[in-house]
């Protein structure tokens, strides 16, 4: 069991839900079976953050990127997503969870804005925790609408383009509304951040574990915590302390 400080824990964490393929081809299952497992997986690490009482945990449940799968998987998840939100529809209210989705909403199916859209309304006022799942997200394409929409407000003459720094770039950024990732947790083994939260993540801590989501575990998430919290987090000064290295479970070093 590793030790988290309640007095020291990261506000926003953000999480590479990556693995789901390869936990089911493993068990000689249908990669849809690990994405179910893996919604699994999702419930019990949104209880232990709320437990925590971590104010906010971005999920990176679909890229702009995977709409190039094949489609019977593509189906797949967009199923699990809506089965995902209509099953714990009473559970994020119940609990003060507020629901927020980043990404182009638009290219979502129907049957899923049918669900979704409904309970971020509902659960807006919430204040407790703020869950954001990234849908048909990515960082970049995130990135570029902003400087597209910036561009267009300037060339209307509704904004003084000499006005235009990170302050006001980080204002328009959909991801940053939850604040920046102080944390974020890659699953699968791989380590890189794959387009995700680019903008806010120029300074999150980042953790890496072979772990494949569906078997990400409450004290998977505890182990992430404890390496942040004896991290030194500098944002570009000096200091006379160097951090130790940290080995998560099941990390390769």
């Amino acid at each position: 069991m590793n030790l988290v400080e309640a007095r020291n824990l990261p506000r926003h964490i953000g999480i590479i839900m990556d693995g789901n393929g390869r936990w089911a081809e493993s068990r000689g299952e249908a990669r849809e079976v690990g994405h179910k497992a893996g919604s699994a997986a999702v419930r019990r690490l949104v209880r232990a953050c709320r437990r925590l009482g971590i104010e906010a945990l971005t999920l990176y449940a679909f890229s702009e990127q995977n709409w190039a799968r094949p489609s019977g998987e593509v189906d797949a998840l967009m199923g699990l997503l809506r089965e995902f939100l209509e099953s714990e529809r009473d559970e994020i209210l119940n609990n003060d969870i507020r629901l927020v989705a980043i990404g182009d909403l638009r290219r979502l199916p129907e049957e899923v804005r049918h669900v979704l859209d409904p309970l971020r309304r509902a659960s807006a006022d919430r204040s407790r925790m703020t869950l954001a799942l990234a849908l048909s997200y990515g960082g970049r394409e995130e990135i570029a609408a902003v400087a597209q929409q910036l561009a267009l407000e300037a060339s209307a003459g509704q904004l003084d383009p000499r006005t235009i720094d990170e302050t006001l770039v980080a204002t328009r950024i959909p991801s940053l509304s939850v604040g920046e990732p102080e944390l974020i947790i890659r699953t699968g083994g791989e380590q890189r951040l794959s387009n995700f939260l680019l903008y806010g993540a120029a300074y999150a801590e980042l953790a890496f574990t072979d772990r494949l989501w569906p078997d990400f575990t409450e004290d998977d998430l505890f182990a992430a915590i404890a390496s942040y919290q004896q991290r030194e987090r500098r944002f570009g000064n000096v200091s006379q302390m160097v951090a130790r290295p940290i080995t998560l479970p099941g990390t390769e070093a």
